[in-house]
């Protein structure tokens, strides 16, 4: 397939209209000159050179992988070779000289110190499920509670293998139960600091503090159990060991700071912050892997875009020029597939609700409906390609940037008959393609010069039903009478639609088929544009029902029903018996 760079130049037959229409279809104008960027030799990724933007633990991780590791390597060989004894008289020693410190004051403080852990670490829970809630950080308390579930789990484990007895030669004054190794307070504890610190508290230097006082509050509880006699030193040092590597580990891997930051600004999960390493990933990719040189990532369109991180990137040229990128993570995978098991849930599947198994599949097929639209000689940017920067998790689609062009809601721009023509004959050449848009609203309807221009592919669909090809027209009429009235825009589209194709249009369209934007800009102008509509018409057609029951979706609720009371089954367990 040959992709034409003046696709909407004068000599592109246009489409034939309806048989029925009262006149032509008014072909949406020219692009203009796409931008040029200068293009560089495209350089190749030796094997084993790191991605752009490599996944890692960071030292710390590696660290406590090796600390958990060497761990069950030396018990184990304590087990196999026979050294436990020697280990059992040499604490017994070291617990020995501690109690002979003991004196009143010491021995209520340190109580006191062992009795506050409990009411601590629920103090903690509550107050982070609180904040986790508000700042609604869902994946934070996941792993939040799968980090307690895990480290609870593996301490279960460790203490019916090994069954270690409590220190035998020395008074117990603290509060005990169950085996000695590990010790279970101390390895929850030090789970809760390590939560708190990575869903509470943002990265950087106020952390890093965290970490010190953390370390901190774990020294002072493990010296008052070995002063109080209840553990010996591994059952604390075991402990500390599995409660801060395992949480850390999955904080690590599952929510990492670059993608799932900790931010008390109010933002959409969906941006994610282009500075730093990140964003000197993108350079880095952008020159090898399509020999763009770029000089400035920013941030580009958020309040339009809830499902990747739009930029607008600044390209090396003569004069230098702008590149549009969407960045896509795993994140935005997971969001779709959330949204898209949302809607089978409330709904039934769709004919185009099947979520996305990987993020490369996710950017491959915009790309690829993009190229669609464009070979179509639809008014859509130029595509440019795609650009990895970590692989299966990160990537870039980089297509041409409409520098100067405003959204077609802005107050500035001027709804004429052209305009209203432009757009309507956008439906039309997509119907005539077999593609349909799915997200039709004014951040991705575009003008410039006085030409309509669409953005945005990623919810196109290919071969779409005749169902979602009307949803498509009833919300283009709706957005271009959001700037005019919707006698002119019915006048205009009976010019390129019969009756029966704009009545069906409205049957499809309304609630769930708009767009959110669309909905709450009508809502803003305190108009019911949809019942004007529908006043205009000659003909109506009764709703068309979007409602599908199958096995599936029955199948669904109930599992989802069933997740729910599991989740909150092992919540309350969780809660009632930490310790």
């Amino acid at each position: 397939m040959a992709f034409r760079s003046d696709a909407l130049s004068a000599d592109v037959p246009t489409p034939p209209g309806p048989p029925t229409g009262t006149g032509p279809p008014t072909p949406p104008g020219p692009r203009g000159p796409p931008s040029a960027p200068v293009r560089l030799p495209r350089r190749r990724r030796p094997s084993g050179e790191p991605p752009p933007l490599p996944r890692q633990l960071n030292a710390s991780g590696r660290y406590w992988l090796v600390l958990v590791g060497a761990v069950a390597v030396g018990w184990t060989a304590l087990l196999v070779f026979g050294g436990g004894l020697r280990l059992e008289v040499a604490e017994d020693r070291a617990l020995s000289g501690l109690a002979g410190l003991r004196g009143p004051a010491l021995t209520t403080t340190f109580r006191g110190i062992d009795a506050a852990v409990g009411p601590v670490i629920l103090g903690a829970w509550w107050a982070s499920v609180v904040v986790m809630v508000v700042w609604r950080r869902w994946r934070h308390l996941f792993v939040w509670i799968g980090a307690m579930l895990l480290v609870t789990t593996v301490c279960s484990l460790v203490a019916q293998v090994a069954q270690r007895p409590r220190p035998l030669n020395v008074e117990i004054l603290g509060h005990w139960q169950g085996f000695a190794m590990p010790s279970r307070p101390v390895a929850v504890l030090a789970a809760t600091l390590v939560n708190v610190l990575y869903a509470m508290v943002p990265a950087g230097r106020l952390r890093e503090r965290g970490k010190l006082a953390a370390a901190a509050v774990l020294a002072l509880v493990c010296f008052g159990r070995l002063y109080l006699g209840v553990d010996h030193p591994t059952d604390l040092a075991v402990a500390v060991v599995v409660g801060v590597g395992f949480p850390l580990v999955l904080w690590r891997l599952l929510v990492p700071n670059d993608v799932f930051p900790v931010s008390y600004h109010r933002g959409r999960a969906a941006h994610l912050d282009v500075g730093g390493r990140r964003g000197e990933a993108i350079v880095a990719a952008l020159h090898d892997q399509l020999g763009l040189v770029a000089i400035a990532v920013t941030p580009f369109g958020l309040a339009g875009s809830g499902g990747s991180t739009p930029l607008r990137v600044t390209v090396k040229g003569d004069p230098d020029s702008y590149v549009f990128c969407k960045l896509y993570a795993t994140t935005h995978l997971r969001s779709d597939r959330w949204y898209k098991l949302g809607r089978t849930l409330l709904y039934g599947r769709l004919e185009d609700e099947k979520p996305f198994n990987a993020v490369r599949r996710l950017v491959q097929y915009e790309d690829y409906v993009l190229r669609l639209l464009y070979a179509a000689a639809l008014p859509v940017p130029t595509p440019h390609g795609i650009v990895e920067i970590t692989p299966e998790r990160e990537y870039l689609l980089v297509t041409e940037f409409f520098d100067g062009a405003r959204e077609l809601g802005d107050e500035a721009v001027e709804v004429d008959d052209a305009v209203i023509d432009q757009g309507l004959a956008i439906v039309r050449r997509m119907w005539e393609a077999g593609l349909a848009h799915r997200d039709i609203k004014p951040a991705n309807l575009l003008v410039r010069d006085g030409r309509v221009l669409l953005i945005d592919s990623a919810f196109a669909e290919v071969r779409p039903s005749p169902w979602r090809q009307a949803v498509d027209l009833g919300n283009m009429l709706l957005v271009l009478a959001l700037r005019t009235d919707p006698q002119r825009v019915y006048d205009r589209a009976a010019r390129q639609f019969t009756d029966e194709e704009i009545a069906e249009a409205f049957a499809a369209t309304r609630g769930l088929t708009m767009p959110s934007q669309l909905r709450r800009m009508i809502r803003q102008q305190g108009r019911d544009l949809h019942t004007e509509f529908t006043g205009l018409l000659p003909v109506r057609l009764p709703p068309v029902h979007i409602q599908r029951w199958s096995a599936r979706r029955v199948g669904l609720l109930a599992a989802f029903v069933a997740g729910i009371a599991l989740a909150a089954a092992v919540a309350v367990e969780l809660l009632q018996g930490p310790l």
